[in-house]
């Protein structure tokens, strides 16, 4: 196989992949479980097949022992579980989305892995957009999925459990086909970030990622998710803390951090004082549409277990206790804390937060100096900055603001991309690669080939 054909298939399975998990409810939704489990089943393989062709070089130094001490965690906690099934059956559904991950993160250089995440939030995208017009003036009423896991037949369905409610033309809120504004909102946000710096660094053609950045723009306004939008300002935040950083360099960054910590600080401050005219903004109740009857639930659990928790489940069963009624909301029941942090206390006690806290913080530290610190040749000739290596510290950020309201980095798209991100920038904190947009082209030598070859 050629290295042409041989990247091309790389970048097909990985913009595949990426599409699958953050996309999972289109397929289940589509296919029903056992065709999702199908399609997972296919993702897996293709990992495998990924790690076997290209041998990834294993470096224990450039392991980010975080994420191996979690899963060890995770893996132990079936022993004292309080549902040792359940348990068993989160484990490995981790143990399999942490695969992924890394096989992506090891097997793909960061050029290709950006590429294939910017194709995969535009497959996602595009459907969502035509998906939404079809219903607003083909089918224009609500649609539920074609393999629903509720009685479609029950006399009122709760809207939640709709497909898409169909209210493109009223302005959204929409869904798409992943059925849930915040998770398609989330997605186009990332869009965003990509494609500004896939466009940035010349990637993308300049008329076409204008259009996708049109795109993303509009996907975020129609969801109306007021997570997202706060959200976005935090990424927005941490972009311009980032630029500053760099344009400083890194002997006066004491007043970029200083500046941080100030606008950190105030801002919980602004929360606080301005709470309720946030949430009428946004039109979301004082509570987060129930959000607090949840952590409060959440926490009084974890704290019957606070050291180790009641075993890890990943995303909650609901046939299972504690889990079956735990939260439930106008006939609708969540299958999450809706904090991630939250979620880890209480299936993984403290050891569980202070385990997953070490690779979200490993990993942003990372990010950060490999965006802002300017990388150097192995002569120790400075290299310029590239804006593709904005794109993990952005994404990462976005993913933590994201895990304050919702626990979907724990699972899925949230779970591949903090990982990938962890062991990508862990590679690459040893190397000297500045995360360029695309790898300078191979010139022919003038060497005779013997000698080129040393």
């Amino acid at each position: 196989m050629t290295t042409r054909r041989y990247r091309t298939l790389t970048g097909a399975f990985a913009t595949f992949a990426l599409f699958t998990v953050l996309a999972g409810q289109f397929w289940r939704n589509l296919l029903g479980w056992w065709g999702s489990g199908i399609v997972d089943l296919l993702v897996v393989g293709g990992a495998v097949a990924l790690v076997v062709a290209a041998r990834p070089r294993w470096n224990w130094r450039r392991i980010p022992k975080s994420t191996l001490v979690f899963v060890l965690i995770a893996v132990l906690s079936i022993a004292w579980s309080y549902y040792p099934g359940a348990s068993a059956l989160g484990v490995l559904i981790t143990l399999v989305t942490t695969f992924v991950a890394v096989a992506l993160a090891l097997c793909l250089s960061w050029t290709q892995l950006v590429r294939a995440l910017g194709g995969a939030i535009k497959w996602i995208l595009g459907l969502s957009l035509a998906f939404e017009l079809w219903i607003a003036v083909i089918v224009r009423e609500p649609v539920l999925p074609i393999f629903p896991d509720f009685d479609p037949g029950a006399e009122q369905v709760p809207m939640a459990f709709y497909w898409s409610r169909g209210l493109l033309f009223d302005g959204g809120p929409i869904e798409g086909i992943v059925a849930n504004r915040n998770l398609l909102g989330m997605t186009a946000l990332l869009g965003l970030i990509v494609f500004s710096a896939l466009l940035a660094a010349g990637s993308m053609r300049r008329a076409q990622g204008i259009g996708w950045l049109i795109v993303a723009g509009l996907t975020v306004l129609l969801t109306r998710s007021a997570t997202v939008a706060l959200v976005a300002v935090v990424v927005l935040a941490a972009f311009g803390f980032a630029m500053w950083a760099r344009r400083v360099g890194p002997d006066r960054r004491r007043r970029v951090y200083a500046t941080a910590a100030g606008a950190l600080v105030a801002s919980v401050v602004l929360l606080v004082v301005f709470w309720s005219r946030l949430t009428d903004l946004f039109g979301k109740s004082e509570d987060l549409t129930g959000r607090f009857d949840i952590w409060n639930a959440v926490a009084g659990l974890a704290a019957e277990r606070p050291w180790f928790g009641w075993g890890w489940v990943s995303y909650w069963v609901p046939w299972v206790e504690p889990f079956d009624g735990l939260a439930v909301r106008k006939g609708v029941t969540y299958l999450q804390a809706h904090n991630a942090w939250l979620d880890v206390w209480m299936q993984l006690g403290v050891i569980g937060v202070i385990a997953f806290a070490s690779i979200v913080i490993g990993a942003l530290w990372r990010s950060w100096f490999l965006a802002v610190d300017q990388p150097m040749e192995v002569t120790g000739r400075p290299l310029p900055h590239s804006a593709a290596a904005l794109v993990p510290l952005l994404v990462l950020v976005a993913l933590i603001g994201q895990s304050l309201a919702e626990s979907r980095i724990l699972i899925e798209g949230g779970w591949v991309l903090l990982i990938a991100i962890a062991w990508s920038t862990k590679q690459r904190q040893w190397a000297p690669e500045p995360l360029p947009a695309e790898p300078p082209p191979v010139r022919a030598s003038r060497m005779p080939p013997a000698e080129a070859a040393q």
